[in-house]
């Protein structure tokens, strides 16, 4: 699959887009959800829970690995994909779309720590051998 280019990733294999409002709605990349195989079971952080760029903020659990969720940048949570509670599969079957908690910014400035997508691509690459 090819990596979208109108997004931004962390090095731990999230995905950032940028709302229209100022918000970021965050997701786990194709990569990721490859490695983990099938996703049975998401915990999102909480709506208004305050996030640091980089801390634990969740977990991803699919049927042979859990795998934490690293908050891509600082804000508050305000809104997760509920959807997600009943069809976690989702994020097998189209990374892209099913993200999993949005975020109201602290930090703006903190876009530029994130990489595009070729930069994203040599991570995954590394990640992979």
């Amino acid at each position: 699959m090819t990596t979208p280019a109108d997004l931004k990733y962390s090095e731990s294999h999230e995905w950032i887009r940028m709302e229209p409002d100022g918000t970021a709605t965050v997701g786990v990349t194709f990569h990721a959800q490859e490695q983990l195989g099938d996703v049975v079971f998401i915990q999102a952080p909480d709506v208004g829970r305050k996030v640091k760029q980089g801390e634990e903020c969740g977990v991803i659990e699919s049927v042979k690995a859990a795998a934490d969720l690293y908050a891509p940048l600082s804000g508050e949570v305000t809104a997760i994909n509920q959807a997600l509670d009943t069809s976690p599969q989702s994020v097998n079957e189209d990374p892209y779309s099913a993200w999993l908690f949005k975020l109201k910014l602290d930090n703006p400035g903190e876009l530029t720590d994130l990489l595009d997508a070729a930069g994203y691509d040599k991570v995954a690459e590394a990640d992979k051998a």
